[in-house]
């Protein structure tokens, strides 16, 4: 994705302290988020498309998370050191506060003086389960989960930002890897936004789509990345179909949830039939349609409507539709 306008997250008094010069060749900072003054790029990846999850709660068993939010997207990785006598604490909250002044929602963030802390958000044993699921090369001697075992300290910050042009998530990992030596991972993924023509059909265009073929999909539909918590934006959409079915009372719907093929497999079979399951909810509890009239289910991405294999056609993949009972 291009980026339409320069977001600097990095806000500091000084300023203007000038950045070391001895960055691997043809690297440099991602235009959105900018580095702490005197860090230097050891490593560097970019993806044109690629997957990636950010967790969002504690170490819960054996190196597991319960709490990800799965997303995907363009997504540039940035691994930095900072030598001398910055901390990691300081550092962080120096993000934090950039990512706060530029309007993200903060999704995560916890910083920790103590290297021995496993299980909570951002410590040293949960960066480890972190990283088990966002892997970066072992061949590159990037030493962000390793250090002097008498040094402490490690943070974790994730953050989203909703723009036209698309979502942008950034996850912001660091540790003191000595006294004198700190490391920082920068992850940033960059999701399109919907094409506008896929989004709004109204109570008509949907009863002549049904009499047609049986079914209509849906883009009007919103929710959160792997959540089913109908977002307000679809209020306009569930408004029609509210309409169809009283207009009409002798229609009678199966509400169908899709997603695209990213993430797990049975992670999206669930998703999608708890979508399902939150449309048809709204429907009974917020616009009084017979508890008759409406199943919910979920086929996640065995139906799609488009290829996977862009951005464009997950965006026609992740869809709800109603078809005829």
């Amino acid at each position: 994705m291009k980026c339409t306008g320069k977001i600097i997250l990095f806000w500091l008094a000084f300023s203007s302290i000038l950045f070391a010069q001895s960055d691997i060749p043809g690297s440099k900072d991602h235009p959105l988020i900018t580095r702490y003054p005197g860090m230097v790029i050891e490593w560097t990846d970019v993806q044109n498309y690629d997957q990636y999850k950010i967790a969002t709660g504690p170490v819960t068993g054996y190196r597991h998370i319960d709490d990800w939010l799965p997303v995907a997207g363009n997504v540039t990785r940035i691994y930095y050191s900072l030598a001398g006598t910055r901390s990691v604490t300081e550092v962080y909250f120096n993000y934090l506060k950039a990512i706060k002044k530029a309007g993200f929602e903060v999704l995560a963030k916890r910083v920790h003086k103590s290297r021995n802390v496993s299980k909570e958000i951002g410590g040293r044993g949960w960066l480890g389960v972190y990283f088990n699921e966002n892997p970066y090369p072992t061949s590159k001697s990037i030493s962000l989960l390793d250090g002097s075992a008498t040094v402490g300290g490690s943070c974790f910050l994730a953050g989203k930002l909703s723009r036209k042009s698309g979502t942008v998530f950034v996850a912001i990992s660091g540790t003191q890897y000595k006294d004198d030596r700190v490391l920082f991972m920068v992850d940033i993924i960059e999701q399109e936004a919907v094409e506008d023509d896929l989004i709004f059909v109204d109570a008509n265009a949907m009863l002549s789509e049904i009499k047609a073929n049986g079914k209509i999909a849906l883009y009007g539909i919103y929710f959160d990345t792997g959540k089913a918590t109908l977002k307000p934006e679809s209020k306009p959409t569930l408004d029609e179909i509210a309409k169809l079915l009283k207009q009409n009372p002798e229609i009678a719907l199966h509400v169908v949830g899709h997603t695209d093929s990213q993430g797990g497999f049975e992670m999206n079979m669930q998703l999608s039939r708890n979508r399902g399951a939150a449309v048809v909810k709204s429907l009974k509890q917020n616009y009084g349609i017979g508890k008759n009239r409406l199943v919910g289910h979920g086929v996640g991405p065995l139906c799609p409507a488009a290829t996977n294999s862009s951005e464009k056609g997950r965006s026609k993949n992740r869809r709800v539709e109603l078809v005829v009972k």
